[in-house]
């Protein structure tokens, strides 16, 4: 018999339904998700009406005091993420949280220290890594494909009008690096490993936003690899490739393309072989979404397996903290005009 887990999902707006539904297909794995909270009260009596979920609350602290919880998942705002992550840490109920992890680096490493002061399992929900495309790539780097990876170019780019589904996102005066550019530096860390120092420059392309909208970043890795890692939402070509990420990795031996269409072409040795990395479309998912909502599914896969078998996961507070402490030495790259280095975390 699995282990039971039971799940409280705090946050229950626009992307947490995708975590509603991993969670509901993730049954047969021992979860049980016992309620779900949010700050507007007719987002949780319907989500816990949507997902047959038996309570539901307006307030955090309620939840807590009430339920006997396995795992907690926040899906909710940046700015609550150091609260609600404190008050379920102090709690010793396991935590996971969206990404991004915090509101600065800062809050990543309080949160980390809370959870390793009181021994409790800590993750963030960082999905990129889980996208199918990417399970594959790193298959492949892992195998040793193309050899040690030497070079590289991560790029995020689309004109997709993010803010029509959330638009506080426009009042964001730091924005593209911590809700994309977080992804793919991240992707960058996984595939190349950790930074040495990097270089950015940021750009503010709508002039509605409050934050910048396109960031440019050059990686200089402990290896000797070099990446360049872009994100975007004022990408205005056509066909637009939203939600898709584009990637081309070398090295000695090859290199492997990550195309649009999640297409892979994959060369080694002057032989080039096509693969087709397309996600599978869930029962609940739909296109062009169907490969983010499977990595969230992927994602809480991955966090739940480790949970359940007592070890941190790969995207662990810990670890994410790294990645957070890339966006830090971007901002701070593009305001001194001068490369950065990530500054070290616990």
């Amino acid at each position: 018999m699995p282990q039971r887990t039971r799940v409280a999902v705090i946050g229950c707006g626009f992307f947490a339904q995708n975590h509603l539904n991993s969670w509901q297909d993730l049954r047969s794995e021992g979860v049980e998700i016992v309620a779900v909270c949010d700050i507007d009260p007719s987002k949780a009596k319907a989500a816990a009406a949507a997902f047959s979920v038996p309570h539901w609350y307006s307030d955090a602290d309620a939840l807590f005091r009430e339920q006997t919880l396995d795992l907690v998942d926040i899906v909710t705002r940046v700015d609550t993420h150091q609260s609600l992550v404190e008050r379920a840490v102090a709690r010793r109920v396991p935590t996971i949280v969206q990404k991004p992890f915090g509101p600065d680096l800062g809050a990543c490493v309080a949160m980390v220290e809370a959870a390793r002061k009181a021994g409790v399992f800590l993750a963030v929900h960082e999905n990129f890594r889980f996208q199918l495309p990417m399970r594959k790539v790193a298959e492949l780097l892992r195998a040793g494909a193309i050899g040690a990876p030497s070079w590289a170019r991560i790029s995020f780019r689309t004109g997709y009008d993010i803010y029509k589904g959330q638009p506080y996102l426009l009042k964001e005066e730091r924005f593209v690096i911590t809700d994309l550019g977080v992804h793919v530096l991240d992707l960058a860390r996984a595939f190349l490993g950790e930074a040495e120092h990097l270089s950015a420059e940021l750009q503010r392309r709508n002039p509605r936003a409050a934050g910048e909208d396109t960031a440019t970043v050059l990686v200089k890795h402990r290896s000797g690899a070099v990446s360049t890692v872009e994100c975007t939402y004022g990408s205005y070509r056509q066909p637009d490739s939203f939600p898709e990420t584009q990637l081309e990795i070398e090295g000695p031996r090859g290199a492997i393309l990550l195309k649009p269409g999640s297409r892979l072409e994959v060369t080694v040795d002057g032989t080039m072989t096509p693969i087709d990395a397309d996600a599978p479309v869930l029962s609940w998912a739909a296109r062009p979404w169907h490969m983010i909502q499977e990595s969230v599914h992927a994602t809480c896969a991955h966090i739940l397996a480790a949970l359940q078998a007592g070890r941190d996961a790969d995207v662990s507070g810990r670890d994410n903290a790294r990645t957070y402490a890339l966006c830090e030495a971007a901002y701070e790259s593009a305001k001194t005009g001068r490369a950065a280095r990530p500054a070290k975390t616990p």
